[in-house]
């Protein structure tokens, strides 16, 4: 673990010095551009960036992260943060961030408008969609090794699934780390969580650094099923994917609340705040449906697309979000030391 978060740190802190000399160098600053640490899927990133431009027309842009990258690079710029504003990612996310006083709270009107459960009491975050981890699994493949979709967690620990599931790594990706601990949940505690883990390491193929990235393996064809937010394995299908299939684990699964925080110091404070309230609002939540990407929203009086997760034929655990943000960094920590190290790549 110390290895890998040296690399990561290093790595982040070339990224940010890079980046803080290009926003020094052109001027940004309070009355210029909002910079976005997004950690959703790219196209729902420019989507949001360039409508949040046209409305307020305050400039904007992003860099796509996942979460643990996001993390780190805020470590690393902590005293002169690159971003303005994080958005997208589980909350369990923005709560490790949080934690390491790397946000800045904030609460409005339009904030205060989604529901109580979506979003942190001191208003570090505020949730702007809802997501469930489901299988997403090829057909095609499923036929060759004379498996079916997997309705299960238990079912991806048969001898059919050697080297035939993706999963995302938990200190890189918040999906990973939502499945980490839900597992953890489900199993009853953090050691049988990773006894669990340990059986499944023989059934996985690669540890990605994504947590897309299984939903894509699956829809290539390379492994058989993928664990990741069903709403990825649905946007894949739509894409050209048509061999995919998504099914969800019959005892539970866990979700996320994706979050959008203000970095603390950040330098265009009045045009993060701006951003914030804007992706709470329900124009911007019914943007993803637009770019294929069918969360949940929780603005109330947002629709919700038809292709999203039905909460009432989904089994959720009762995923805590605050708990998960609190355990993240030791859970991590025991995976890497007794399953499997993060990807370099």
């Amino acid at each position: 673990m110390r290895k890998t978060m040296v690399v990561l740190a290093a790595l982040a802190l070339a990224a940010t010095t890079a980046a803080c000399s290009q926003r020094a160098a052109t001027g940004s600053g309070p009355s210029n551009e909002v910079i976005v640490a997004c950690g959703a899927a790219e196209d729902w990133c420019q989507t949001m960036t360039a409508a949040f431009t046209a409305k307020t027309g305050i400039p904007a842009k992003h860099v796509r992260l996942s979460s643990g990258e996001t993390v780190a690079r805020l470590g690393a710029s902590k005293e002169s943060p690159e971003f303005d504003v994080w958005h997208g990612g589980p909350a369990d996310g923005f709560e490790a961030a949080k934690g390491q006083g790397l946000l800045q709270s904030y609460t409005s009107d339009i904030t205060k408008k989604i529901p109580d459960k979506y979003r942190d009491a001191e208003g570090f975050w505020t949730g702007v969609y809802v997501g469930a981890l489901g299988f997403c699994s090829n057909r095609d493949v499923l036929a060759k090794t004379g498996l079916a979709a997997p309705t299960s967690w238990d079912e991806l620990l048969q001898p059919g699934y050697a080297k035939q599931l993706s999963v995302a790594h938990p200190a890189t990706s918040g999906t990973a780390y939502t499945t980490l601990f839900t597992l953890v949940k489900l199993k009853g505690s953090e050691d049988a969580g990773m006894e669990y883990f340990r059986s499944l390491n023989k059934s996985v193929l690669q540890y990605s650094k994504s947590g897309t990235a299984p939903g894509q393996l699956a829809g290539r064809g390379e492994v058989a099923t993928g664990v990741v937010f069903s709403h990825d394995c649905i946007k894949y299908q739509e894409e050209g994917s048509t061999s995919l299939q998504l099914t969800f684990p019959a005892e539970g699964t866990g979700y996320e609340v994706g979050g959008v925080a203000i970095i603390n110091k950040a330098r265009n404070l009045d045009g993060a705040k701006a951003y914030v309230d804007f992706a709470t609002t329900a124009e911007a939540q019914e943007l993803g449906p637009t770019v294929k990407s069918y969360q949940r929203p929780t603005a109330p009086d947002a629709k919700a697309p038809p292709q999203a997760f039905d909460p009432a034929a989904v089994k959720l655990i009762d995923y805590d979000i605050v708990a998960a943000g609190k355990a993240k960094k030791a859970l991590v920590q025991k995976f890497e030391a007794s399953v499997a190290t993060a990807p370099k790549e």
